[in-house]
C-alpha cells in the first residue's frame, strides 16, 4: 500500500470511530488548559482531571495562583508526577502571565515556549485547542502509533511531528491528534498488542515493530 493510501485509511478509520472528540483534560479556557497539560506531564489524564478540579477551586486563574505559595500548590497536586517541578512552573508562568501578558495566556508558540514548564508539546495543545491554530503537538501514542504505522521511522518525537505535518492534511492536524491518541488507547496499546482489535495496525503495520510489541 502505497504512504499516501495509508494515510487515507487511517484518517478515514478515525473519523469513522471518532467523528466528534474532545481534548480529554478538563477545562474551561486558555488559562485552566495550559495548567492541566502541564499537570499531564508523565501522568495520565484521569489523574490529572481528578486534581485540577481541587486546584482550580482555589485558583482558575494566575491573579488567584501566585496568592498560593508553591508550598500550597504543591500540596494539591502532589498525586501526579514530578508536582514539585509543575508546582513551581505553575507559579512561575502565573506571575509572567500577570507581569508580561495582562494575566492572558499568550497566542504564539515563541510566547508559551517561554514560560516556565512549558515544552513544545504543551505549547502544542495550548495552540490547537484553545486557539484553535493548526498543530500536531506529539504525546507517547501518536510516537508509537505513527511508527507501528510505518508513518515515521520512530527515531524522535521531533521527526514524528515532522512527518505527521507532511503526511497529513493541515486542517485535519487539531482534531487527528486527538483521534489518534484515543484510538491508542483503546485499540492499539504499548503492551499487549492484539491485531483482532486493532484493525489499523492490522492493515497497516510496521512488522518489526508487531513482532517487538507481540513480545511485550
Amino acid at each position: 500500500m502505497k504512504k499516501k493510501d495509508k494515510v487515507q485509511f487511517v484518517m478515514d478509520t478515525l473519523e469513522a470511530l471518532y467523528p466528534e472528540v474532545d481534548i480529554p483534560l478538563q477545562h474551561k479556557d486558555p488559562y485552566t488548559l495550559l495548567i492541566a497539560v502541564l499537570l499531564s506531564a508523565q501522568t495520565t489524564d484521569a489523574r490529572v482531571n481528578t486534581i485540577t478540579p481541587l486546584l482550580f477551586a482555589r485558583a482558575d486563574n494566575p491573579y488567584d495562583m501566585v496568592k498560593l505559595s508553591v508550598e500550597e500548590i504543591l500540596e494539591i497536586i502532589k498525586p501526579v508526577g514530578l508536582a514539585p517541578t509543575k508546582a513551581k512552573g505553575i507559579y512561575g508562568l502565573s506571575q509572567i502571565l500577570i507581569e508580561e501578558h495582562n494575566g492572558e495566556v499568550p497566542q504564539s508558540f515563541e510566547a508559551l515556549e517561554a514560560l516556565p514548564s512549558v515544552g513544545h508539546k504543551t505549547a502544542s495543545v495550548v495552540m490547537s485547542q484553545a486557539f484553535g491554530v493548526p498543530a500536531f503537538p506529539v504525546d507517547t501514542h501518536i510516537h508509537r502509533l505513527m511508527a507501528r504505522w510505518g508513518l515515521s521511522d520512530g527515531s524522535s518525537v521531533v521527526q514524528t511531528e515532522k512527518d505527521a505535518k507532511r503526511l497529513f492534511p493541515k486542517e485535519r492536524w487539531n482534531k487527528l491528534h486527538i483521534q489518534i491518541i484515543l484510538y491508542g488507547r483503546e485499540y492499539s496499546p504499548a503492551r499487549g498488542l492484539d491485531l483482532s482489535r486493532d484493525m489499523i495496525t492490522a492493515r497497516l503495520g510496521n512488522k518489526k515493530s508487531e513482532i517487538r510489541d507481540k513480545k511485550k
